[in-house]
Protein backbone atom coordinates (compact mmCIF):
# COMPACT_ATOMS: atom_id res chain seq x y z
CA UNK A 1 0.00 0.00 0.00
CA UNK A 2 0.93 3.61 -0.35
CA UNK A 3 -0.40 6.88 0.96
CA UNK A 4 -0.34 9.85 -1.36
CA UNK A 5 -0.38 13.48 -0.21
CA UNK A 6 -0.75 16.30 -2.70
CA UNK A 7 0.36 19.88 -2.17
CA UNK A 8 1.19 22.98 -4.16
CA UNK A 9 -2.24 24.02 -5.30
CA UNK A 10 -3.40 27.60 -5.10
CA UNK A 11 -4.77 30.55 -7.00
CA UNK A 12 -2.94 32.03 -9.95
CA UNK A 13 -3.71 34.30 -12.86
CA UNK A 14 -3.94 33.00 -16.40
CA UNK A 15 -0.49 32.53 -17.88
CA UNK A 16 1.03 31.77 -14.51
CA UNK A 17 2.62 28.60 -13.16
CA UNK A 18 2.22 26.19 -10.29
CA UNK A 19 4.09 23.08 -9.26
CA UNK A 20 2.07 20.33 -7.63
CA UNK A 21 3.75 17.72 -5.47
CA UNK A 22 2.65 14.18 -4.72
CA UNK A 23 4.48 12.73 -1.75
CA UNK A 24 4.28 8.96 -1.35
CA UNK A 25 4.62 7.11 1.94
CA UNK A 26 6.80 4.56 0.19
CA UNK A 27 9.23 4.53 -2.67
CA UNK A 28 7.78 6.06 -5.82
CA UNK A 29 9.95 3.62 -7.70
CA UNK A 30 7.45 0.91 -6.83
CA UNK A 31 4.44 2.66 -8.31
CA UNK A 32 3.17 4.10 -11.54
CA UNK A 33 1.90 7.61 -10.81
CA UNK A 34 -0.61 9.86 -12.51
CA UNK A 35 -2.37 13.15 -11.98
CA UNK A 36 -6.09 13.58 -12.52
CA UNK A 37 -8.32 16.59 -12.15
CA UNK A 38 -11.98 17.20 -11.60
CA UNK A 39 -13.80 20.48 -12.05
CA UNK A 40 -17.24 21.09 -10.53
CA UNK A 41 -19.94 19.37 -12.54
CA UNK A 42 -17.44 17.53 -14.71
CA UNK A 43 -16.04 14.03 -14.76
CA UNK A 44 -12.58 13.33 -13.46
CA UNK A 45 -10.03 13.36 -16.28
CA UNK A 46 -6.50 12.11 -16.58
CA UNK A 47 -3.93 14.85 -17.00
CA UNK A 48 -0.52 13.18 -16.95
CA UNK A 49 0.91 9.78 -16.14
CA UNK A 50 4.36 8.37 -15.60
CA UNK A 51 5.64 4.81 -15.54
CA UNK A 52 7.58 3.96 -12.41
CA UNK A 53 10.89 3.85 -14.20
CA UNK A 54 10.16 7.32 -15.59
CA UNK A 55 11.00 6.05 -19.04
CA UNK A 56 7.50 6.64 -20.32
CA UNK A 57 4.93 9.31 -19.77
CA UNK A 58 1.64 10.38 -21.27
CA UNK A 59 -0.15 13.70 -21.26
CA UNK A 60 -3.68 14.70 -22.09
CA UNK A 61 -3.89 16.70 -25.30
CA UNK A 62 -5.23 19.67 -23.35
CA UNK A 63 -2.00 20.01 -21.35
CA UNK A 64 0.70 18.85 -23.76
CA UNK A 65 3.52 21.33 -23.96
CA UNK A 66 2.38 23.11 -20.80
CA UNK A 67 2.53 20.46 -18.06
CA UNK A 68 5.55 18.33 -17.21
CA UNK A 69 5.97 15.38 -14.88
CA UNK A 70 9.12 14.69 -12.92
CA UNK A 71 10.09 12.75 -9.84
CA UNK A 72 12.62 12.91 -7.06
CA UNK A 73 13.29 9.38 -5.91
CA UNK A 74 15.20 10.56 -2.88
CA UNK A 75 12.10 12.35 -1.63
CA UNK A 76 9.56 9.82 -2.89
CA UNK A 77 7.82 12.71 -4.60
CA UNK A 78 6.37 13.21 -8.05
CA UNK A 79 5.90 16.72 -9.38
CA UNK A 80 3.54 18.22 -11.93
CA UNK A 81 4.91 21.46 -13.27
CA UNK A 82 2.08 23.47 -14.77
CA UNK A 83 2.93 26.44 -16.98
CA UNK A 84 0.84 28.79 -19.09
CA UNK A 85 -2.16 28.02 -16.96
CA UNK A 86 -5.63 28.71 -18.30
CA UNK A 87 -8.92 29.24 -16.50
CA UNK A 88 -10.07 25.86 -17.82
CA UNK A 89 -7.26 24.22 -15.84
CA UNK A 90 -9.09 25.14 -12.64
CA UNK A 91 -9.99 21.95 -10.80
CA UNK A 92 -9.21 19.72 -7.86
CA UNK A 93 -6.05 17.83 -8.78
CA UNK A 94 -5.51 14.30 -7.53
CA UNK A 95 -2.45 12.11 -7.46
CA UNK A 96 -3.04 8.42 -8.11
CA UNK A 97 -0.90 5.28 -8.17
CA UNK A 98 -0.90 1.58 -8.92
CA UNK A 99 1.75 -1.08 -8.42
CA UNK A 100 0.93 -3.78 -10.98
CA UNK A 101 3.95 -4.52 -13.18
CA UNK A 102 2.68 -3.34 -16.55
CA UNK A 103 2.20 0.30 -17.50
CA UNK A 104 -0.05 0.43 -20.53
CA UNK A 105 -0.04 3.70 -22.44
CA UNK A 106 -3.61 3.35 -23.61
CA UNK A 107 -4.81 2.98 -20.03
CA UNK A 108 -2.44 5.39 -18.34
CA UNK A 109 -5.00 8.20 -18.10
CA UNK A 110 -7.93 5.95 -17.22
CA UNK A 111 -8.91 6.37 -13.57
CA UNK A 112 -9.93 2.70 -13.40
CA UNK A 113 -6.27 1.79 -13.72
CA UNK A 114 -5.42 3.32 -10.36
CA UNK A 115 -6.18 1.94 -6.92
CA UNK A 116 -4.46 4.49 -4.66
CA UNK A 117 -5.60 8.09 -4.48
CA UNK A 118 -4.66 11.22 -2.60
CA UNK A 119 -7.08 13.74 -1.14
CA UNK A 120 -6.48 16.37 -3.79
CA UNK A 121 -5.23 19.93 -4.02
CA UNK A 122 -7.22 22.80 -5.49
CA UNK A 123 -5.99 24.81 -8.44
CA UNK A 124 -7.81 27.99 -9.41
CA UNK A 125 -6.81 30.02 -12.44
CA UNK A 126 -8.38 33.41 -12.89
CA UNK A 127 -8.66 35.26 -16.19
Amino acid sequence: QVQLVESGGGSVQAGGSLRLSCAASGSTGRFHIAWFRQAPGKEREGVAAMARNSAESKYADSVKGRFTLSQDGTKNTVYLQMNSLKPEDSAMYYCAAFSRPLWLRDRALDEKTYNYWGQGTQVTVSS
